[in-house]
């Protein structure tokens, strides 16, 4: 057998994250692709992260140059295994105590859905998408993500696809509900050793849309803290609460100095600020503190119960002190654990979409179920790559992450203070977009709920761009 032959490397400290998966590629063509693409995708943003873009070529005119077609065959169709990239990508971020998975974080259930024209695409049809917050055609993907108070990071995504794509619909043996496609990525997030204290989702996981997930994480003994929706309703007697917001209020709340049932907990956050919230444990049907499901209700107002700051979440996590937690093999957790862990499904909702968003997640136009996962892989690695380029601070650190930068920048107008970076700081590599300054701003922008300064429309972009990076040099098959 011959040495394999040097691979070009990549820009910056890209290239020793990407030499750790050399071994998983055959060829040199592959190898040479995954540092192209994962380069194109941290490059800034200036248009869709499509193919072309990440190749340097022109939109449309440049589809058929020879840089474009070789990412094209890399991504529809070479013959390495994504899953494998993703299970190293898995390994490297718990090899590194900074991003390790521990007890004391969450694993995260979602979906995503972005708009895509046509129905060629594999698993595309008309379906809710939650980007958009309404139906339309495009695909949907089911995603875990794990996550502490630092540091936040994908784990696995699996396509959904819709009854309609398949001949025999729901009753087709290929058909699988979101549900159970996210009970699967909770599997496999367990095979890989993740570690979490509850795996957390919304409302549409939770007992008021579908207990499949509940289910499946009952049969294997995880701890879960899922949302249901406020109105849901449940047999009970004509005298009992018959929804969780009856249930709340049931909870006795009169004022600050007779609050009843509920209790205070404070909220803290990685910049160091903290709020005071009230949760409760409610009594609904067969939901009981003392019981095997709980409902705790968690808000900012207890007299008026706000909607968009008033969370009803059921758990299996027992009460301390409470006959259910002396025999359950499930850890006890009080009023403000459970709090904590559902506060940190925010990552998803505002940090975890952004980036995304900036690394060219939706930005594929490719149509094979194959090529697709393949695309999100890489849109993890060149995420994951920002962790390591830039480590989170220590648990219980304070976030320092602008004094260690040194440079200075200017808030604009409209501009939240935690979003400045983002316009006033200049990488160190020209040539790739600083990672570490991206994965900050947008842990920054989680803080404040502000989102991100959104990437500008075509009628409001520059009429006279940077040059495009020059192409890469010709890759070739030898090994």
């Amino acid at each position: 057998m011959t040495a394999r032959r040097a691979c070009p490397p990549a820009v910056g400290p890209l290239e020793g994250y990407a030499a750790r998966f050399d071994e998983l590629f055959a060829s040199l063509a592959q190898r040479r692709g995954f540092r192209e693409y994962l380069t194109g995708l941290l490059l800034p943003r200036e248009r869709n992260k499509t193919l072309t873009a990440l190749a340097g070529a022109e939109p449309v005119a440049g589809a058929q140059h020879p840089a474009v077609q070789r990412l094209q065959f890399f991504l529809s169709e070479s013959t390495w295994d994504a899953e494998k990239i993703n299970t190293r990508r898995l390994e490297l971020l718990a090899a590194d105590p900074a991003t390790a998975s521990h007890a004391d974080g969450v694993l995260v259930v979602d979906d995503s859905g972005d708009r895509k024209d046509g129905h060629a695409t594999a698993h595309v049809a008309r379906q809710y998408l939650g980007s958009v917050g309404k139906t339309d055609n495009g695909i949907v993907t089911v995603t875990t993500l794990w996550a502490d108070e630092r540091v936040y990071y994908p784990l696995h995504a699996a396509p959904y696809t819709p009854a309609r794509r398949l001949p025999g619909g729901k009753n087709d043996p290929k058909f699988v509900t979101k549900p159970q496609l996210a009970a699967d990525l909770v599997g496999r997030a367990r095979a890989a050793g993740v570690a979490f204290a509850a795996v957390v989702a919304d409302c549409l996981y939770g007992p008021s849309e579908t207990t499949t997930l509940i289910g499946a994480l009952t049969r294997a003994g995880l701890p879960y803290v899922l949302a249901v929706k406020p109105h849901m309703g449940v047999w009970a007697r004509q005298d009992e609460p018959h929804t969780p917001i009856e249930a709340a209020a049931a909870a006795g709340w009169r004022s600050r100095r007779r609050p009843g049932g509920w209790r205070q907990v404070t909220r803290r956050f990685r910049d160091g600020h903290t709020e005071t919230w009230w949760a409760a444990d409610a009594t609904l049907g067969a939901w009981a503190p003392d019981r095997q499901i709980r409902l705790v209700v968690a808000t900012t107002d207890p007299a008026t119960l706000p909607e968009r700051s008033t969370g009803y979440l059921v758990t299996n996590r027992p009460r301390p002190g409470s006959p259910q937690a002396t025999g359950s093999s499930l850890p006890p957790a009080d009023l403000a654990e459970i709090v904590r862990c559902y506060g940190l499904r925010m990552w998803v909702e505002q940090g975890y979409k952004q980036v995304k968003q900036e690394l060219g997640w939706a930005d594929f136009q490719v149509r094979s179920d194959i090529a697709i996962r393949r695309h999100y892989t890489l849109v993890c690695c060149a995420f994951s790559f920002c962790w390591q380029a830039n480590p989170p601070p220590p648990a219980g650190a304070p976030d320092t992450t602008r004094q260690k930068r040194g440079h200075p920048y200017q808030v604009h107008g409209g501009q939240t203070d935690a979003d400045a970076p983002l316009a006033g700081y200049t990488p160190p590599h020209p040539q790739l977009a600083d990672p570490s300054h991206t994965a900050a701003t947008l842990l920054a922008s989680l803080v404040t709920r502000a989102p991100t300064t959104p990437t500008p429309g075509t009628a409001h972009r520059r009429h006279h761009r940077p040059s495009n990076p020059r192409l890469q040099p010709a890759l070739t098959n030898h090994r």
